[in-house]
């Protein structure tokens, strides 16, 4: 079987080959043979010694850093949401139009808005109670998670084309994992985390959970484990993806927590855990599953979400209608932005050129688009009941991580 080398080697081999080439040129039973190398023969010789330490160097990266086998590299080792720029759209979504995805959760509708007028230019009925819209890990495929109608139904964000639901019990949230190889179902009534197929959801292995409400999750940079949040038993749950086990387990240090979403640093250094109690957000190291501290943010603190230029971090205040941001360089807060007349933001997502914050009103039937320059409020759009995981689509990145939209 044919051998194939990584780039760094065949420099190598070729610097390698060429320089023994030179010097059996210089070799010949022509003349006196040189015991000095030439100009040309050294600089070959460098050029082989430099490929040949660049190899070692990028398998000594690999060995300290291997990774989730089967995951895109990041396009950035110091900043997980590199892929995330503005308007770098994959190939794959690039003729998409642009549009909102609003899951009703009362009114079991997404409601789809045109994010240039600002108005809703359909409603698309489905499941019981859905949740978020989750874009696939391919970005192909909107997931809405019907939660008590036990099912997931299909968009295509091509044509807006609506599939028959899929059959599976409890999707209060969906995950998908680096490699792309499955689905992840939070189902938090029946206290499991089911891996599933990606494609076809068939279920491929059920991980039962000791606390209650699995809710939210995000992934460490190399994507060997992600960390869950319960919400209803103020839990932490740290998750070995390969392995598809359960390695480490905590509870928040505050009595009547309720951690909400959770989202990494660019550098993965820091994790962030959203607290609609605690009215702030944790802050822990995941490596190390360290005991999180906490950050007041606002009351009701709930969705977290990052700019395009991986600067901020934007905090939704449920319960007082504001948005807090959280420098990332410094770990301090900034900034705060409140909704005009008042409102309940609660999950969303950023626009694909990074100028627009798009949140629903939770317990206002409505949805809110704000200025991210300024924090000014652009828009408050009505919607059905319970507007929840509203999706923009598409979003810039390579793959979907699921929830309302993680990128990478």
């Amino acid at each position: 079987m044919r051998r194939h080398l990584s780039p760094l080697r065949r420099a190598a081999v070729t610097a390698a080959v060429a320089a023994v080439a030179v010097l059996a040129a210089g070799c010949g039973d022509s003349g006196t043979r040189s015991l000095a190398p030439s100009p040309a023969q050294a600089a070959l010789a460098a050029q082989a010694a430099a490929a040949q330490a660049a190899v070692k160097a990028q398998r000594r990266a690999a060995a300290a850093h291997p990774g989730l086998a089967g995951m895109p590299p990041l396009v950035n080792q110091k900043d997980v949401y590199a892929a995330d720029r503005p308007n770098a759209l994959s190939p794959v979504v690039r003729g998409f139009p642009s549009l909102v995805y609003v899951p009703n959760t009362e009114s079991n509708t997404v409601s789809v808005i045109d994010p240039k007028t600002y108005k809703v230019v359909r409603t698309i009925p489905v499941g019981l109670q859905p949740q978020h819209v989750v874009p696939s890990w391919d970005l192909r495929t909107l997931w809405v998670n019907n939660d008590v109608g036990n099912s997931l139904t299909p968009i295509d964000p091509s044509d807006g084309h609506v599939g028959e639901a899929v059959s599976v019990h409890d999707p209060y949230n969906l995950y998908f994992t680096p490699d792309g190889k499955y689905a992840i179902v939070m189902a938090s009534l029946d206290r499991q985390l089911v891996f599933r197929d990606a494609h076809t959801m068939a279920i491929r292995k059920i991980v039962p959970v000791s606390c209650y409400g699995v809710n939210h999750a995000d992934f460490s940079p190399d994507g060997r484990y992600f960390i869950v949040s319960c919400e209803f038993s103020g839990e932490l749950l740290k998750v070995d993806t390969a392995a598809m086990r359960i390695i480490g387990q905590q509870r928040l240090p505050m009595d009547g927590a309720m951690p909400q979403d959770v989202k990494i640093s660019p550098d993965g250094s820091t994790w962030y855990i959203a607290d609609m109690v605690a009215n702030g957000v944790w802050t822990m190291n995941g490596d190390t599953f360290s005991k999180p501290v906490l950050l007041p943010t606002g009351k009701g603190a709930h969705g977290l979400y990052v700019s395009r230029d991986s600067k901020y971090l934007y905090i939704t205040n449920r319960g007082e209608g504001s948005v807090s941001l959280l420098d990332f360089a410094t770990g301090r807060l900034s900034a705060k932005w409140h909704i005009d007349g008042g409102g309940s933001p609660d999950m969303g997502g950023v626009s694909a050129d990074g100028k627009v914050l798009w949140l629903t009103g939770r317990y206002d039937a409505e949805v809110y688009a704000l200025d991210t320059a300024t924090g000014r409020t652009l828009a408050k759009i009505p919607v059905g009941a319970g507007p929840h995981g509203l999706a923009v689509y598409p979003q810039p990145g390579r793959y979907s991580l699921g929830h309302t939209g993680i990128f990478r």
